[in-house]
């Protein structure tokens, strides 16, 4: 009896099937440009990590553009494997957890 029996499904990918060449692509070049992308499916965390975004940018009186991105593909070729996501102008700021609006005025400023 075998436990640990291999899968047939060798070549089937986590995020069920949306990883294709083409998508990734895609994804690739939608990760430039300036402004605030909050990665994430739409989660409560994630809306609270875009709110906080938001009052951050309103408070310090900022002109940046906050996109809210929940394509798997998307948010994978940020290689973020753990949202809600901060990226600052292409770059990954924060994974995992909910800034406060005051982390992210400080993420801001120093960037």
């Amino acid at each position: 009896m075998k436990l640990f029996k291999r899968s047939n499904r060798e070549n089937a990918c986590c995020c069920a099937g949306q990883c294709t060449e083409e998508n990734m692509q895609k994804a690739e070049s939608q990760k430039e440009g300036a402004g605030i992308k909050i990665l994430g499916s739409g989660c409560t965390k994630c809306i609270q990590l875009e709110k906080a975004a938001r009052q951050a940018v309103q408070e310090l009186n900022l002109d940046l553009k906050i996109e809210h991105i929940t394509d798997f593909a998307q948010i994978a070729s940020f290689g973020v494997m753990s949202t809600p996501a901060l990226v600052l102008n292409g770059k990954v700021a924060s994974y995992g957890k909910v800034l406060s609006a005051d982390e992210i005025k400080d993420i801001l400023k120093h960037n």
